[in-house]
C-alpha cells in the first residue's frame, strides 16, 4: 500500500502544498485539483482545520490526500483516521515513522544532510523530503547526496516554483517536487477556483514539458 501511495506521486510529478484555514474550503479546493489534472494534495497540519479538510477531501475519493508538517504521533494518528493516504514530516522523527508503520501509511520524513538519509535509511525509509530545499542547497545539494545513497528518492519542497522546477525534475532521483505556488492561501480562501484551477492546469503542463525534455 505504502510503495502504492509513492508510485501515485511519482506519477503526478507535482505535490500541491496546501494550507487550508477553513474546511468548508476543502471540496471545492479538490474539485479544483481534480479539474485541473493534479488529484493530490498534502494537507499541512498547520492550521486548526486540517483534520476536518482531510476527512471531507479524501471521502470524494479521486483524490491523494496526504498530511504535511506533522509533527507528532498524535498528528500522525488523527490525520490517518481523517483518511490521509500518506504523512510528511518537515524533519526526522523515529516516533512518526514508527506509527505510520504501526498504521499501514506511507511517510516521507525530511532529510537534508547525509546524517539524516542514513538514520532514514536505517529506518527502512528510501524516499525523503528534502526541506526547505531552497535554503538547504536545492537541485545542487540533491544531486550531490543522491552521489553515494544512489537507492533514496528525493521530495524536494520550499522555495519551488514554475522558474525553477525544471532543475529539480531533471534529476532522476526525484521522485516528486512539492509546492503552493498553484494553491495560493489567498485564492483558496477566497474560493477563486477557476483561478486556482488555472494555476493548477499550468503547473501540470509545465511538470509534463519538463519530464518530456528530461
Amino acid at each position: 500500500m505504502t510503495t502504492e501511495v509513492l508510485d501515485r506521486l511519482a506519477h503526478h510529478r507535482l505535490v500541491p502544498v496546501v494550507v487550508l484555514d477553513d474546511a468548508s474550503r476543502a471540496d471545492g479546493l479538490a474539485g479544483a485539483l481534480v479539474n485541473g489534472g493534479l488529484p493530490v494534495a498534502e494537507v499541512t497540519f498547520r492550521t486548526a482545520a486540517a483534520e476536518e479538510s482531510i476527512r471531507i477531501m479524501a471521502a470524494r475519493g479521486d483524490v491523494l490526500v496526504g498530511a504535511g508538517t506533522v509533527l507528532t504521533v498524535e498528528q500522525v494518528t488523527l490525520a490517518v483516521r481523517a483518511g490521509a493516504s500518506y504523512v510528511v514530516s518537515p524533519g526526522l522523527s523515529r516516533a512518526v515513522v514508527e506509527r505510520c508503520g504501526e498504521l499501514g501509511v506511507a511517510v516521507l520524513p525530511g532529510a537534508v544532510t547525509a546524517t539524516e538519509v542514513q538514520a532514514a535509511l536505517e529506518l527502512g525509509i528510501s524516499v525523503v523530503k528534502f526541506f526547505p530545499a531552497g535554503t538547504s542547497g536545492g537541485a545542487k545539494a540533491i544531486a550531490a547526496l543522491a552521489a553515494p545513497f544512489g537507492d533514496v528518492s528525493f521530495v524536494p519542497t520550499g522555495g519551488i516554483g514554475p522558474a525553477n522546477l525544471h532543475e529539480y525534475l531533471a534529476l532522476s532521483c526525484v521522485r516528486a517536487v512539492g509546492g503552493s505556488w498553484m494553491v495560493p492561501r489567498g485564492l483558496v480562501a477566497a474560493g477563486d477556483w477557476k483561478q486556482v484551477q488555472a494555476l493548477v492546469a499550468d503547473a501540470v503542463a509545465l511538470a509534463a514539458h519538463e519530464g518530456d525534455s528530461r
